[in-house]
């Protein structure tokens, strides 16, 4: 322990511990996820409190290795052990983010702004240097730097494999993994003909894969490999869509399969009935004499929808017959 407090102070970090712990030294991995309250206080002679998790009883997570802006804390919290609480005085090298952070940990928090320049602007540094974040005394703060000391009592920790992990935090390796695991729960969503909850499933996936193919370059194997992974997904998404009756995303998904694969017969053959819901009479029938063209096999399904279109036809038309009648009566 007294070495850890040495490393600390050696970084500018003067820690007090308030509360021992429970456990072994600490030695968290990247991914593990710490529940934490927290206390800041400047470091002068009424020692002012500038921000304290405990007044909205709910506390503050952070992710392990994912580069919070507040890099000090996630240095103070690796040194800490579960359930301690301890105090860290920190040097002014360390703080001059804090400002920043404060200033979204208050409006996360629902505190109102002392001052609004920046309302509804994009605010860089150098823009916050200038106008302020909207708090006088983080301003201030700003304008004259000073020592913090923060008071940290560590609530909870989860290590990476015992908590469902958010998007955002998951490497290119962990959504590649994942992308099969969403494909079997949509799948299964959908033999329950829960088709909102699947289409949630094949949606994400899909962004995951969206997210890995935009690094690759067009036209390259990797690239093309992606794709490809792609088309399931968009098709399953379409079909749960068809189900809900919701057109739109099916035309704008089949199409997307289209693009890359012409001659999908299941992209041509959702489409058209979506066009069909959607009321494009003249795109549906298009759609089915390709289907029929592309796989005779389907000619009987393709004449039933045919049949559907053309009784719809008939009644869109008597409609509007006696739409015109009651302009002219």
């Amino acid at each position: 322990m007294a070495e850890d407090f040495a490393n600390l102070l050696a970084q500018g970090i003067e820690k007090r511990l308030l509360y021992a712990g429970k456990g072994d030294s600490p030695s968290y991995e990247d991914g593990t996820k710490l529940y934490f309250h927290f206390r800041t206080e400047i470091c002068d002679e009424k020692n002012t409190v500038l921000d304290d998790s405990h007044k909205y009883n709910k506390p503050l997570e952070i992710i392990l290795g994912k580069k919070f802006k507040l890099e000090v804390w996630e240095t103070c919290l690796r040194s800490m052990r579960l359930n301690e609480v301890a105090s860290f005085t920190v040097q002014k090298s360390h703080t001059s983010v804090y400002p920043v952070v404060s200033k979204t940990l208050r409006e996360y928090y629902g505190e109102k702004k002392t001052h609004n320049h920046d309302e509804g602007k994009h605010c860089c540094g150098m823009m916050m240097a200038e106008h302020g974040v909207g708090f006088d005394d983080l301003n201030d703060l700003m304008k004259n730097p000073k020592q913090l000391k923060f008071t940290l009592e560590l609530l909870k920790l989860e290590k990476p494999e015992d908590y469902e992990k958010d998007s955002w935090t998951l490497t290119d390796e962990e959504k590649l993994k994942k992308i099969p695991i969403l494909k079997e729960q949509g799948n299964k969503f959908f033999s329950e003909k829960k088709y909102s909850e699947a289409a949630d499933k094949y949606f994400e996936a899909l962004g995951f894969l969206e997210h890995l193919v935009v690094k690759e370059k067009p036209g390259d194997p990797e690239w093309n490999n992606l794709e490809d992974m792609k088309v399931p997904f968009l098709l399953n998404y379409a079909q749960c869509k068809l189900f809900l009756k919701d057109y739109y995303p099916v035309i704008e998904h089949t199409s997307t399969v289209l693009k890359r694969d012409p001659v999908n017969v299941k992209a041509m053959f959702r489409r058209a009935k979506a066009h069909i819901g959607a009321w494009n009479p003249q795109e549906a029938r298009e759609d089915f004499n390709k289907v029929m063209t592309l796989d005779p096999s389907l000619a009987t399904a393709v004449q039933k929808e045919m049949n559907k279109l053309e009784e719809l036809q008939k009644q869109k038309d008597i409609e509007d017959r006696n739409r015109l009648k009651g302009l002219f009566s």
